[in-house]
C-alpha cells in the first residue's frame, strides 16, 4: 500500500510539473469552475425562490449574504492558508510537513466556525439589524439566518476540504461533494419553502442539509486517504510555526472575504436610504455578477496548484506561464458571459422579481458591473498568483484593494452626489482601479523571478 501510495504521488508530482501549463490549468479549473457555478446557482435559487414569498423576504437574502461572507472569510483562510503551504511542500517532495498543515487548516477552520455559531445565534437580532435589515426585512433575515448559522461549522470546514483537494491538483474529488450539495440545495428549496410551508426558513434549512452532505462527501476523501495530506488531530497547534504560516498565509482570503462581507454590510445600508426595492435589487446584481465572476475564479484556482506546485519545485518558468494563460482565459470567458448579461440586463433582473422599479435600478446596475468584470481578472490573477507561493503582504494587500477598501469609500461618498446610481457605479470603479494597481506588482514580480532550479 505503501509503494503504491507513492507511485500516486511521483505521478501527481510529474503531472503538475511537466504537463502543459494551459492544458493542466483548464482540466484543474474546469471542476473547480463546475462547482463553483452550482455553488452560485443555488445561491440564486435561494433568492428567487425566497422572493416568491414577498420582497422584504427577498431582500433577507441580501442581508444573510453578509453572514455566509463572515464564514467564506475564515473557512477561505484557513483553506488557503493550509492548501497554499501544502502544494509548496508536495512540491519540495516534504509530505510529512503536509500532514501538519492539513490538521491546522481543518481544526482551525472547525473552531472558527462554532465560535461564529455561537455568537451568532446568542446574538441574532442585533446581528441582523447590523448588516442592515429594515424593520420589515428583520423578521425574515432572522428566521433565514437560524439555520445558516447553524450550519456554519459545515461551512467553515468544507471550505478548507475543498481547497486541500484542489491545492493537491484533485479538483475532480473537490468538484463531487460541492456539487452534490448544491443541487440538493435547490432540489429542496421549492420543496421546504412551499410543499412544506416553512416559507424563507425552509431555504436556510435547504441550505444547512447540503452543506452536511457536502461536508460528509468532502470528509470521506480524506477518511478513505485518498488524498497525500492527512488530517491528524495530535499534529493540531503541535508546531505553532505551521499555525502561523496558515494563517498569514491565509489573511488575503480573510481579508477578501471579511472586506466582502463589510462591503455587503455598507451596501445595505446605503440602499436602506432608497427602501427594499434598492437592497433586492443590488443583492439580485451582486448574486449574478458573482455567478460570472466565479468563471474566472475557478479557471484561477486551477492556477493555483499549478503555480504553488511548480514554485516549490523551482520550476519558475512555468508559473509565470501559467499566470499568462490564466489572464487571457479568464478575460476572454468572462467577456463573453458578461456580453450576454450586458444584452440582456433587464430580462436577467426580472428573473427575480418583477416589479419596475427592481428592474430600472438592477438592469443599470448589472450593466455598470458587466463592465467592470472585464478588468477583474487581473486583480484576481494576482492576488492568487501571490498567495499560492507565499508572498504574502502583496496578496493582502491585493486582496484589501479588490474587496472593499477602495469599494466602501466609493460607496459612503458617491450616493450623496448620484443618489442611487452611486451606489450602482462604486464596485465597478473599485475593479477597474485595483486592476490598475495590481497589473504592475505582478509584471515587476515576473522581472525578479530567477532562472529554473536556481
Amino acid at each position: 500500500m505503501e509503494q503504491e501510495n507513492l507511485t500516486k504521488a511521483e505521478k501527481q508530482y510529474k503531472k503538475l510539473t511537466e504537463q502543459s501549463v494551459g492544458k493542466l490549468i483548464i482540466s484543474l479549473g474546469i471542476p473547480t469552475t463546475i462547482s463553483m457555478l452550482i455553488t452560485n446557482v443555488y445561491n440564486m435559487a435561494d433568492s428567487f425562490f425566497v422572493s416568491q414569498i414577498s420582497l422584504s423576504a427577498g431582500g433577507a437574502t441580501s442581508i444573510v449574504f453578509g453572514i455566509m461572507a463572515i464564514l467564506q472569510a475564515f473557512g477561505f483562510m484557513f483553506g488557503h492558508g493550509a492548501g497554499s503551504n501544502i502544494s509548496r511542500m508536495l512540491g519540495a517532495k516534504r509530505v510529512d510537513k503536509a500532514h501538519e498543515y492539513c490538521s491546522t487548516g481543518f481544526f482551525g477552520a472547525l473552531a472558527s466556525g462554532l465560535l461564529i455559531a455561537l455568537f451568532g445565534l446568542i446574538f441574532l437580532e442585533p446581528f441582523m439589524v447590523l448588516l442592515g435589515s429594515t424593520p420589515t426585512i428583520l423578521p425574515y433575515a432572522m428566521d433565514y439566518a437560524f439555520y445558516i448559522l447553524l450550519a456554519a461549522p459545515l461551512m467553515t470546514t468544507s471550505c478548507v476540504l475543498n481547497n486541500i483537494l484542489r491545492y493537491e491538483g484533485k479538483a475532480n474529488l473537490a468538484m463531487i461533494g460541492l456539487t452534490t450539495g448544491g443541487l440538493l440545495n435547490i432540489a429542496l428549496d421549492p420543496l421546504l419553502i412551499f410543499v412544506f410551508n416553512m416559507g424563507i426558513a425552509g431555504a436556510g434549512l435547504a441550505t444547512a442539509l447540503s452543506q452536511f452532505i457536502s461536508f460528509s462527501i468532502l470528509f470521506s476523501i480524506f477518511l478513505f486517504k485518498k488524498t497525500q495530506s492527512k488530517i491528524i488531530p495530535k499534529l493540531f497547534l503541535k508546531n505553532f510555526t505551521v499555525f502561523k504560516d496558515v494563517v498569514i498565509t491565509g489573511l488575503p482570503s480573510l481579508a477578501r472575504q471579511g472586506l466582502n462581507s463589510v462591503s455587503t454590510m455598507i451596501l445595505n445600508m446605503q440602499a436602506k436610504a432608497f427602501g427594499d426595492v434598492a437592497i433586492a435589487a443590488m443583492g439580485y446584481v451582486g448574486r449574478t455578477s458573482s455567478l460570472i465572476f466565479s468563471v474566472g475564479l475557478g479557471i484561477g484556482q486551477g492556477f493555483q496548484p499549478v503555480s504553488g506546485f511548480n514554485y516549490g519545485a523551482k520550476k519558475y518558468s512555468r508559473v509565470k506561464k501559467g499566470a499568462y494563460f490564466t489572464l487571457a482565459f479568464g478575460t476572454a470567458f468572462i467577456g463573453l458571459i458578461a456580453l450576454a448579461c450586458f444584452i440582456f440586463a433587464p430580462q436577467v433582473i426580472g428573473i427575480f422579481r418583477n416589479e419596475p422599479e427592481v428592474i430600472a435600478i438592477g438592469a443599470q446596475a448589472l450593466r455598470f458591473y458587466c463592465v467592470a468584470l472585464l478588468f477583474l481578472p487581473v486583480s484576481v490573477v494576482a492576488t492568487m498568483l501571490f498567495q499560492s507561493i507565499g508572498k504574502n503582504i502583496p496578496a493582502l494587500i491585493l486582496s484589501c484593494l479588490q474587496s472593499g477598501l477602495l469599494f466602501i469609500p466609493l460607496c459612503l461618498i458617491l450616493p450623496s452626489f448620484l443618489q442611487v446610481t452611486g451606489i450602482e457605479i462604486a464596485q465597478p470603479i473599485a475593479y477597474f482601479l485595483s486592476a490598475l494597481v495590481s497589473l504592475p506588482m505582478m509584471l515587476s514580480f515576473f522581472k525578479k523571478l530567477p532562472k529554473d532550479g536556481e
